[in-house]
């Protein structure tokens, strides 16, 4: 079977959609987020597509597409939706495929049923996006204990923002986890420089 790699943040907004993009573009993969809320605003598959250099045939529609900003549980609810987390089956792609997660692990899509119970299911490898700012430290191991407790396959951490060394390695540390690189800040964010800032600071053989 091809690579399978599940993407997961440590909280909303540390950056897990561009890493899926520059993932994904880096190995020819094929991108599926399962459950999209909030479309008033660039959608992440849309913004996969425009970072990852990927042909639009490779972006896979999501399970769900709702409306609102928030939580998928509290999304669905306000436009009168159930999710119902049986349908979030990853498809066949034939190829790599690489899944961002809507959040972080304990995400609820529906009231009983937080994020992390789908990476049970599926058991892929999964790959932990943190800050490098104040306050990552906890929530990174946090969040891999979470993974751990379920027997969740953890394949290492990726740092976006400024480098902060110290609390790189720590988390690496006391989380026993492969620090697989870390993406800056990029000023312009666009495909070319993101395919070369993933270039210099990761490496391909680490998600073959």
């Amino acid at each position: 079977m091809s690579a399978r790699f599940v993407i997961v943040g440590t909280d909303t907004g540390v950056g897990k959609t561009v890493f899926s993009a520059a993932l994904a573009g880096a190995l020819g993969a094929f991108y599926w987020k399962p459950v999209q809320a909030g479309l008033k605003e660039e959608m992440d598959s849309q913004c996969v597509l425009r970072l990852s250099g990927l042909p639009p045939e490779r972006i896979l529609p999501e399970a769900y597409r709702l409306e609102t900003p928030a939580s998928p549980h509290l999304a669905a609810r306000l436009e009168g939706l159930a999710i119902d987390p049986e349908r979030l089956d990853p498809p066949d792609t034939g190829g790599p495929l690489v899944i961002e997660t809507a959040g972080g692990v304990m995400t609820p899509l529906t009231i009983e049923t937080p994020t992390i119970d789908l990476l049970a299911r599926w058991r892929f490898p999964t790959i932990v996006v943190a800050r490098t700012t104040l306050g990552t430290i906890s929530h990174s191991l946090l969040t891999m204990e979470a993974l751990r407790r379920r027997d969740i396959p953890l394949r290492g951490v990726a740092f976006v923002g400024e480098a902060n060394e110290d609390t790189q390695n720590t988390i690496a540390r006391m989380g026993r986890v492969a620090m697989l690189g870390r993406l800056p800040n990029l000023y312009p964010l666009n495909s070319e420089t993101l395919r070369r800032a993933f270039a210099e600071a990761f490496a391909v053989a680490d998600f073959v």
